[in-house]
């Protein structure tokens, strides 16, 4: 449909065809500063959305526990969600710096939805395996494992993948409109400036690709924590030490 669309449109300033932007690609890709460019905007991205999930979940689990903080966050986080990104990219223009914004506009696409996955996961936790828990005085480390992570997990699996693709194209909106040195974001602004879709699309294409494989390291990580999990980390789990009822030695 790309070369189809190329081909009717009829000119290479307009619409590039497929073979003119993999062509560009190749060459951009043999350089140094390509190489470094994407560095850059990968380390604001993944800034921002380890910071969004690591906030996202402490304050989750927090909200979860206390009515107040939950009354209290939950405005909030339905502001930052339906705030457009170039309205906070404007704001944020006023109070930091340009080479931040990727960070910080990543990171508040990110935290609302990490925040009401994974609080929605802890409120779906077995009750019946926290009062087993309780009642045996499973130590919170053990009673992390065996009934909040498997509750929590997968939750937080689906708001990764959907965090990671957000927090890309956010960013990358963000290097848009600020225009920081060495981003993806100043290379597409630039390339509109001069009218070159092949070098628009080039590096669009390196957007698409790096999120996809972003997600699948998200993904990969969470299935090796998900799997570090013990057969005894469960209570009555065959391995584990039976709980102690009664008070003799």
């Amino acid at each position: 449909m790309w070369q189809v669309a190329s081909l009717v449109v009829g000119h290479a300033l307009l619409l590039a065809s497929p073979v003119d932007v993999v062509a560009r690609l190749g060459v951009l890709a043999t350089t140094g500063e390509f190489w470094l460019t994407v560095a850059h905007t990968l380390a604001r991205v993944a800034v921002g959305f380890g910071l969004g999930v690591v906030v996202g979940t402490a304050g989750a689990a927090v909200a979860s526990t206390s009515r107040v903080v939950d009354a209290l966050t939950a405005p909030l986080m339905s502001a930052i969600r339906s705030v457009p990104v170039v309205g906070i990219v404007v704001l944020l223009l006023l109070w930091a710096d340009s080479a931040r914004l990727a960070a910080v506009v990543s990171f508040l696409m990110v935290l609302p939805i990490v925040w009401t996955s994974v609080r929605e996961g802890v409120r779906q936790r077995d009750r019946a395996l926290l009062e087993v828990a309780e009642v045996f005085r499973v130590p919170l480390v053990r009673r992390l494992a065996a009934v909040d992570l498997p509750a929590v997990l997968p939750h937080l699996a689906a708001a990764c993948s959907i965090g990671i693709g957000l927090a890309w194209k956010s960013g990358v909106a963000a290097e848009v409109i600020g225009m920081p040195d060495g981003s993806v974001g100043e290379q597409m602004q630039q390339a509109r400036v001069l009218l070159s879709s092949a070098d628009l699309l080039a590096w669009t294409v390196v957007v698409v690709v790096a999120a996809r494989v972003s997600e699948l390291a998200v993904r990969a990580l969470l299935r090796r924590v998900g799997g570090a999990r013990t057969p005894g980390s469960r209570p009555g789990d065959p391995g584990s030490p039976a709980p102690r009822t009664g008070g003799g030695p």
